[in-house]
Protein backbone atom coordinates (compact mmCIF):
# COMPACT_ATOMS: atom_id res chain seq x y z
CA UNK A 1 0.00 0.00 0.00
CA UNK A 2 2.87 2.32 0.77
CA UNK A 3 4.26 1.67 -2.68
CA UNK A 4 0.87 2.49 -4.27
CA UNK A 5 0.55 5.67 -2.25
CA UNK A 6 4.04 6.73 -3.29
CA UNK A 7 3.21 6.10 -6.95
CA UNK A 8 -0.01 8.07 -6.64
CA UNK A 9 1.87 10.96 -5.01
CA UNK A 10 4.51 10.91 -7.72
CA UNK A 11 1.79 10.96 -10.39
CA UNK A 12 0.09 13.88 -8.68
CA UNK A 13 3.33 15.84 -8.52
CA UNK A 14 4.01 15.10 -12.18
CA UNK A 15 0.52 16.30 -13.15
CA UNK A 16 0.94 19.48 -11.10
CA UNK A 17 4.30 20.18 -12.76
CA UNK A 18 2.77 19.60 -16.19
CA UNK A 19 -0.12 21.98 -15.43
CA UNK A 20 2.32 24.60 -14.13
CA UNK A 21 4.38 24.26 -17.30
CA UNK A 22 1.27 24.63 -19.46
CA UNK A 23 0.22 27.74 -17.53
CA UNK A 24 3.68 29.29 -17.58
CA UNK A 25 4.00 29.11 -21.38
CA UNK A 26 1.07 31.52 -22.10
CA UNK A 27 2.27 33.80 -19.31
CA UNK A 28 5.75 33.88 -20.79
CA UNK A 29 4.39 34.60 -24.28
CA UNK A 30 2.22 37.34 -22.86
CA UNK A 31 5.16 38.94 -21.07
CA UNK A 32 7.28 38.86 -24.23
CA UNK A 33 4.46 40.30 -26.34
CA UNK A 34 3.66 43.10 -23.91
CA UNK A 35 7.34 43.83 -23.45
CA UNK A 36 7.75 44.33 -27.21
CA UNK A 37 4.64 46.53 -27.29
CA UNK A 38 5.96 48.68 -24.47
CA UNK A 39 9.30 49.02 -26.27
CA UNK A 40 7.57 50.08 -29.49
CA UNK A 41 5.37 52.51 -27.55
CA UNK A 42 8.48 54.14 -26.14
CA UNK A 43 9.74 54.84 -29.66
CA UNK A 44 6.42 56.46 -30.58
CA UNK A 45 6.10 58.42 -27.34
CA UNK A 46 9.68 59.71 -27.35
CA UNK A 47 9.09 62.55 -29.90
CA UNK A 48 6.00 63.68 -27.99
CA UNK A 49 7.90 63.57 -24.70
CA UNK A 50 10.77 65.55 -26.23
CA UNK A 51 8.36 68.19 -27.58
CA UNK A 52 6.61 68.53 -24.23
CA UNK A 53 9.80 68.79 -22.17
CA UNK A 54 11.42 71.18 -24.66
CA UNK A 55 8.39 73.46 -24.39
CA UNK A 56 9.31 73.91 -20.71
CA UNK A 57 12.99 74.66 -21.25
CA UNK A 58 14.84 77.94 -21.29
CA UNK A 59 16.96 78.70 -24.33
CA UNK A 60 20.10 77.75 -22.39
CA UNK A 61 18.61 74.36 -21.52
CA UNK A 62 17.58 73.75 -25.13
CA UNK A 63 21.16 73.97 -26.42
CA UNK A 64 22.71 72.06 -23.52
CA UNK A 65 24.90 69.07 -24.34
CA UNK A 66 24.30 66.38 -23.18
CA UNK A 67 20.55 66.75 -23.64
CA UNK A 68 18.62 67.63 -20.50
CA UNK A 69 15.42 65.60 -20.75
CA UNK A 70 13.75 66.99 -17.63
CA UNK A 71 13.86 70.81 -17.49
CA UNK A 72 14.85 72.31 -14.16
CA UNK A 73 13.49 74.83 -13.47
CA UNK A 74 10.49 74.54 -15.81
CA UNK A 75 9.95 77.63 -18.00
CA UNK A 76 6.14 77.80 -17.85
CA UNK A 77 6.27 81.31 -19.28
CA UNK A 78 6.97 79.80 -22.72
CA UNK A 79 3.27 79.09 -23.18
CA UNK A 80 1.87 82.61 -22.66
CA UNK A 81 4.91 84.09 -24.42
CA UNK A 82 4.30 81.96 -27.51
CA UNK A 83 0.81 83.40 -27.93
CA UNK A 84 1.03 86.92 -26.56
CA UNK A 85 4.63 88.15 -26.53
CA UNK A 86 5.08 88.90 -30.24
CA UNK A 87 2.21 90.75 -31.98
CA UNK A 88 3.71 89.74 -35.33
CA UNK A 89 2.90 86.08 -34.51
CA UNK A 90 -0.87 86.07 -33.76
CA UNK A 91 -1.17 82.35 -33.04
CA UNK A 92 -4.63 82.76 -31.50
CA UNK A 93 -5.84 84.24 -34.78
CA UNK A 94 -4.25 81.34 -36.66
CA UNK A 95 -6.01 78.88 -34.36
CA UNK A 96 -9.30 80.67 -34.94
CA UNK A 97 -8.82 80.50 -38.72
CA UNK A 98 -7.95 76.81 -38.52
CA UNK A 99 -10.99 75.98 -36.40
CA UNK A 100 -13.23 77.79 -38.88
CA UNK A 101 -11.79 75.95 -41.90
CA UNK A 102 -11.81 72.58 -40.13
CA UNK A 103 -15.37 72.79 -38.74
CA UNK A 104 -16.93 73.99 -42.00
CA UNK A 105 -15.02 71.30 -43.92
CA UNK A 106 -16.14 68.59 -41.50
CA UNK A 107 -19.79 69.55 -41.97
CA UNK A 108 -19.38 69.51 -45.73
CA UNK A 109 -17.49 66.20 -45.74
CA UNK A 110 -20.13 64.44 -43.64
CA UNK A 111 -23.06 65.71 -45.72
CA UNK A 112 -21.60 65.27 -49.20
CA UNK A 113 -19.93 61.90 -48.65
CA UNK A 114 -23.02 60.50 -46.96
CA UNK A 115 -25.22 61.38 -49.93
CA UNK A 116 -22.79 60.05 -52.55
CA UNK A 117 -22.02 56.86 -50.63
CA UNK A 118 -25.74 56.25 -50.10
CA UNK A 119 -26.29 56.47 -53.84
CA UNK A 120 -23.54 53.91 -54.50
CA UNK A 121 -24.59 51.53 -51.72
CA UNK A 122 -28.39 51.61 -51.49
CA UNK A 123 -29.70 52.70 -54.90
CA UNK A 124 -29.80 50.64 -58.08
CA UNK A 125 -28.99 52.51 -61.29
CA UNK A 126 -27.17 51.69 -64.56
CA UNK A 127 -23.38 52.01 -64.49
CA UNK A 128 -23.21 52.29 -60.71
CA UNK A 129 -20.35 49.84 -60.19
CA UNK A 130 -18.36 51.19 -63.14
CA UNK A 131 -18.63 54.76 -61.92
CA UNK A 132 -17.67 53.64 -58.42
CA UNK A 133 -14.51 52.07 -59.82
CA UNK A 134 -13.70 55.32 -61.63
CA UNK A 135 -14.20 57.30 -58.41
CA UNK A 136 -11.94 54.97 -56.44
CA UNK A 137 -9.32 55.12 -59.21
CA UNK A 138 -8.90 58.84 -58.56
CA UNK A 139 -7.20 57.89 -55.30
CA UNK A 140 -4.19 56.94 -57.41
CA UNK A 141 -3.70 60.58 -58.45
CA UNK A 142 -1.49 62.37 -55.89
CA UNK A 143 -2.13 65.99 -54.97
CA UNK A 144 1.17 67.32 -56.45
CA UNK A 145 0.01 66.17 -59.89
CA UNK A 146 -3.10 68.39 -59.79
CA UNK A 147 -1.62 71.14 -57.63
CA UNK A 148 -0.78 73.57 -60.43
CA UNK A 149 -4.02 73.01 -62.42
CA UNK A 150 -6.03 73.55 -59.25
CA UNK A 151 -4.21 76.77 -58.49
CA UNK A 152 -4.83 78.03 -62.03
CA UNK A 153 -8.49 77.09 -61.72
CA UNK A 154 -9.00 78.92 -58.43
CA UNK A 155 -7.04 81.92 -59.70
CA UNK A 156 -9.26 82.10 -62.80
CA UNK A 157 -12.26 82.12 -60.46
CA UNK A 158 -10.56 84.90 -58.43
CA UNK A 159 -10.86 82.84 -55.25
CA UNK A 160 -7.20 82.62 -54.28
CA UNK A 161 -6.31 84.16 -50.92
CA UNK A 162 -9.70 82.98 -49.63
CA UNK A 163 -10.77 79.89 -47.73
CA UNK A 164 -12.89 78.57 -50.62
CA UNK A 165 -10.10 76.42 -52.15
CA UNK A 166 -9.67 74.77 -48.73
CA UNK A 167 -13.35 74.35 -47.82
CA UNK A 168 -15.23 73.74 -51.06
CA UNK A 169 -13.49 70.44 -52.01
CA UNK A 170 -14.74 68.95 -48.74
CA UNK A 171 -18.31 69.75 -49.83
CA UNK A 172 -17.79 67.86 -53.12
CA UNK A 173 -17.05 64.47 -51.49
CA UNK A 174 -13.83 62.49 -51.28
CA UNK A 175 -13.14 59.09 -52.90
CA UNK A 176 -11.72 57.64 -49.69
CA UNK A 177 -14.68 58.72 -47.57
CA UNK A 178 -17.11 57.54 -50.26
CA UNK A 179 -15.51 54.10 -50.17
CA UNK A 180 -15.51 53.98 -46.37
CA UNK A 181 -19.17 54.98 -46.01
CA UNK A 182 -20.32 52.78 -48.89
CA UNK A 183 -18.76 49.73 -47.27
CA UNK A 184 -20.47 50.58 -43.99
CA UNK A 185 -23.84 51.18 -45.64
CA UNK A 186 -23.63 47.76 -47.30
CA UNK A 187 -23.59 46.12 -43.86
CA UNK A 188 -27.00 47.61 -43.00
CA UNK A 189 -29.82 45.19 -43.90
CA UNK A 190 -31.84 46.14 -46.96
CA UNK A 191 -35.01 45.09 -45.14
CA UNK A 192 -34.89 48.30 -43.11
CA UNK A 193 -34.98 50.43 -46.25
CA UNK A 194 -37.68 48.25 -47.81
CA UNK A 195 -39.88 48.63 -44.74
CA UNK A 196 -39.51 52.40 -44.87
CA UNK A 197 -40.37 52.44 -48.59
CA UNK A 198 -43.52 50.41 -47.93
CA UNK A 199 -44.52 53.03 -45.36
CA UNK A 200 -44.14 55.70 -48.05
CA UNK A 201 -40.79 57.20 -47.04
CA UNK A 202 -38.71 58.91 -49.71
CA UNK A 203 -35.07 58.01 -50.31
CA UNK A 204 -33.93 61.22 -48.65
CA UNK A 205 -35.98 60.42 -45.57
CA UNK A 206 -34.73 56.82 -45.50
CA UNK A 207 -31.16 58.08 -45.63
CA UNK A 208 -31.68 60.71 -42.93
CA UNK A 209 -33.85 58.73 -40.50
CA UNK A 210 -32.85 55.11 -41.08
CA UNK A 211 -29.32 54.88 -42.47
CA UNK A 212 -27.57 57.87 -40.89
CA UNK A 213 -28.49 57.00 -37.26
CA UNK A 214 -27.11 53.49 -37.79
CA UNK A 215 -23.95 54.82 -39.44
CA UNK A 216 -22.83 57.16 -36.68
CA UNK A 217 -19.55 55.28 -36.04
CA UNK A 218 -18.55 55.55 -39.71
CA UNK A 219 -19.63 59.20 -39.85
CA UNK A 220 -17.52 59.85 -36.76
CA UNK A 221 -14.52 58.38 -38.58
CA UNK A 222 -15.16 60.67 -41.56
CA UNK A 223 -15.50 63.71 -39.31
CA UNK A 224 -12.34 62.87 -37.35
CA UNK A 225 -10.23 62.19 -40.45
CA UNK A 226 -11.41 65.36 -42.16
CA UNK A 227 -10.77 67.45 -39.05
CA UNK A 228 -7.25 66.06 -38.70
CA UNK A 229 -6.58 66.60 -42.40
CA UNK A 230 -7.64 70.24 -42.29
CA UNK A 231 -5.93 70.89 -38.97
CA UNK A 232 -2.61 69.54 -40.19
CA UNK A 233 -2.86 70.79 -43.78
CA UNK A 234 0.18 72.84 -44.72
CA UNK A 235 0.48 72.61 -48.50
CA UNK A 236 -3.07 73.79 -49.28
CA UNK A 237 -2.90 77.02 -47.23
CA UNK A 238 0.66 77.60 -48.46
CA UNK A 239 -0.54 77.56 -52.07
CA UNK A 240 -3.81 79.46 -51.80
CA UNK A 241 -3.34 81.95 -48.92
CA UNK A 242 -1.24 85.09 -49.17
CA UNK A 243 -2.38 87.41 -46.37
CA UNK A 244 -0.81 86.74 -43.02
CA UNK A 245 -4.07 87.40 -41.16
CA UNK A 246 -5.67 84.45 -43.01
CA UNK A 247 -2.96 81.92 -42.17
CA UNK A 248 -3.89 78.63 -40.53
CA UNK A 249 -1.95 77.29 -37.57
CA UNK A 250 0.29 75.11 -39.76
CA UNK A 251 1.45 78.16 -41.69
CA UNK A 252 1.61 80.17 -38.47
CA UNK A 253 4.00 77.71 -36.85
CA UNK A 254 6.18 77.71 -39.96
CA UNK A 255 6.17 81.51 -40.01
CA UNK A 256 7.08 81.53 -36.32
CA UNK A 257 9.95 79.12 -36.95
CA UNK A 258 11.28 81.25 -39.79
CA UNK A 259 11.08 84.38 -37.63
CA UNK A 260 12.70 82.93 -34.51
CA UNK A 261 14.99 80.23 -35.87
CA UNK A 262 16.55 78.55 -32.85
CA UNK A 263 16.47 81.65 -30.66
CA UNK A 264 13.09 80.85 -29.05
CA UNK A 265 12.86 77.11 -29.51
CA UNK A 266 11.02 76.62 -26.22
CA UNK A 267 8.22 78.93 -27.33
CA UNK A 268 7.99 77.18 -30.70
CA UNK A 269 7.60 73.83 -28.95
CA UNK A 270 5.02 75.33 -26.58
CA UNK A 271 2.97 76.52 -29.55
CA UNK A 272 3.36 73.10 -31.19
CA UNK A 273 2.16 71.36 -28.04
CA UNK A 274 -0.98 73.50 -27.86
CA UNK A 275 -1.56 72.86 -31.56
CA UNK A 276 -1.37 69.08 -31.17
CA UNK A 277 -3.51 69.00 -28.01
CA UNK A 278 -6.96 69.35 -29.71
CA UNK A 279 -6.26 66.38 -32.00
CA UNK A 280 -5.23 64.20 -29.05
CA UNK A 281 -8.26 65.20 -26.98
CA UNK A 282 -10.72 64.65 -29.84
CA UNK A 283 -9.25 61.22 -30.56
CA UNK A 284 -9.49 60.05 -26.96
CA UNK A 285 -13.00 61.42 -26.51
CA UNK A 286 -14.20 59.70 -29.70
CA UNK A 287 -11.94 56.66 -29.45
CA UNK A 288 -14.66 54.06 -28.92
CA UNK A 289 -16.83 55.37 -31.75
CA UNK A 290 -13.80 55.74 -34.00
CA UNK A 291 -12.62 52.16 -33.48
CA UNK A 292 -16.14 50.84 -33.90
CA UNK A 293 -16.47 52.65 -37.22
CA UNK A 294 -13.16 51.29 -38.47
CA UNK A 295 -14.02 47.74 -37.31
CA UNK A 296 -17.44 47.59 -38.92
CA UNK A 297 -16.36 49.18 -42.21
CA UNK A 298 -15.67 46.73 -45.02
CA UNK A 299 -17.39 43.68 -43.50
CA UNK A 300 -19.46 43.37 -46.67
CA UNK A 301 -18.39 44.22 -50.20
Amino acid sequence: MARGASAALTQTETGAAERARRLSAPVLRGLVKHGLLVLLCCFFILPWFWMLTTSLKTQAQVVEIPIRWIPSPAAWQNYPNAFFRDPNQPLLLYLQNTVYVAVVSVVGAVISNTMVAYGFARLQWPGRNLLFIVVIATLLVPFPVVMIPLYLLWRSLELTNTYWPLILPAWLASPFFIFLLRQFFLTIPQELSESARIDGASELRIMAQVIVPLARPALAVVALFEFIRQWNDFLGPLIFLNEKTKFTIALGLRNMQNAYGLSNFGEIMAASTITVLPIVLIFFLAQRTFIQGITFTGLKG
